[in-house]
């Protein structure tokens, strides 16, 4: 047994079989959580070209001119590839079998597809009462919670949008501001990872299975919820760059960058104000609570700390709101990240040896198991990799079979 074996052996969902009609970020991304704790990942894909996320920048090259994107990269480790036709009736019937032998389906598409396939919870559930499935989408897909955007297409930004998210990201005064980051997508992946786990636990109980409905629109206005719920208690809608409750907060100009930094209670602002030297700021009336300070940063405190800000560098200011407590980092671009020395010493970063371009560091799995410490690190699979294996293996297809289904374009 090699060093790779041992690994995925020991870790908690080995033994647990997902096949996942995915593309994109949020299904990948659930999928990818659960190949690094050991689960099979079967990807489907379409034959000829697969994830669309495959074309995506960046797209790195190798000597002989043969590609490979470093987008579909971010979501794909640890899973196995076959290009499947599920429009056509062989191909539904494949998908079928595989659901069979599934413990988990996980889809992304545009509400009703897989319905209209023919291979929808409703059909799959009947032929594996065990069987988990997942489905993520904009706006959720249960009848009982059906609203009037159920129907509707949805990518990250919309959801950030709608969810509240975006109205409190950004300059005073200024647009709204997409965060950064697929959070959309990637908080529904995680939710929709959290929630298979569930239901397995669930169906250890019972022997049952279950439909999971995880909506991208949901999972933002939850995380939303801190403005949400002001809303419902104060009847005050906050807005971008104008916080009510908490002060100082934020990032603060230094003089090579930023830092960030919350004070968050008044035992907290007293040691600020003893660090940056300014102890008469201790019981003003102005300073005297977080909403407070809050109403008075434009006019009264913020001149004052910027002033002291602008005096150090972030390692300066860092070391010297540490020395007595207070939550405070630099803001750091993506550079400083992956050269940190906590990152590193956190396993983060994992290199695996892609067959195309060679060894790649990517972002690994951020939970710490201390009884599957090992990090699983397969290469993302190329298109179509594992088709033979995955019909042979588990449909018992011969040799003959698959070169049929390949011939008449099934797979």
């Amino acid at each position: 047994m090699n060093m790779a074996d041992s690994a995925q052996d020991n870790k908690p969902l080995r033994g647990i079989r997902v096949v996942s009609m995915e593309q994109q970020v949020a299904g990948p991304y659930c999928t990818q959580m659960l190949a690094h704790q050991g689960a099979e990942v079967i990807k489907i894909e379409r034959p000829g070209s697969g994830d669309s996320s495959r074309e995506m920048a960046p797209i790195l090259k190798n000597d002989k001119g043969e590609v490979n994107s470093g987008y579909f990269m971010r979501f794909n480790l640890n899973k196995k590839s076959i290009t499947l036709n599920t429009r056509s009736d062989e191909g539904r019937e494949i998908f079928k079998g595989l659901a069979r032998q599934a413990d988990v389906i996980v889809e992304n598409f545009r509400p009703g597809m897989m319905q209209k396939l023919g291979i929808g919870y409703d059909v799959l559930s009947n032929l594996n009462p065990r069987l988990i499935y997942a489905s993520i989408s904009g706006f959720g897909t249960l009848d009982q919670y059906k609203g009037p955007y159920s129907d509707r297409p949805a990518y990250d930004i919309v959801s950030q949008a709608m969810g509240g998210l975006m109205h409190v990201c950004g300059q005073a005064g200024g647009p709204p501001t997409w965060l950064g980051i697929a959070l959309g997508d990637i908080y529904s992946g995680v939710m929709a990872a959290y929630g298979i786990t569930l239901a397995l636990i669930h169906r250890q109980h019972t022997g049952e299975g279950q439909y999971l409905d995880i909506s991208m629109y949901d999972n933002m206005a939850s995380l939303a919820e801190r403005y949400l719920v002001a809303y419902s208690l104060t009847d005050q809608v906050m807005s971008r760059g104008k916080e009510k409750f908490i002060a100082p907060w934020g990032p603060f100009q230094v003089k090579d960058g930023y830092v960030a930094l919350i004070v968050a209670t008044e035992s907290d602002w007293a040691k600020f104000c003893t660090a940056i030297g300014h102890d008469e700021l201790i019981g003003h009336e102005k300073t005297k609570s977080g909403p407070a300070r809050a109403a008075n940063m434009e006019s009264f405190i913020g001149p004052i700390i910027s002033e002291w800000f602008m005096q150090h560098t972030k390692q300066e200011v860092t070391e010297i709101l540490l020395r007595d407590g207070m939550p405070v980092g630099p803001v750091q671009d993506p550079r400083e990240v992956f050269e940190c020395p906590h990152i590193k010493a956190r396993d983060l970063i994992v290199e695996t040896n892609d067959p195309i371009v060679g060894p790649v560091k990517l972002i690994g799995s951020p939970l710490k198991l201390s009884k599957s410490p090992e990090q699983l690190t397969e290469p993302v699979p190329s298109l179509g990799q594992h088709t033979d294996e995955v019909l042979r293996t588990l449909l018992g297809y011969s040799a003959e079979q698959i070169a049929k289904a390949r011939q008449a374009g099934v797979v």
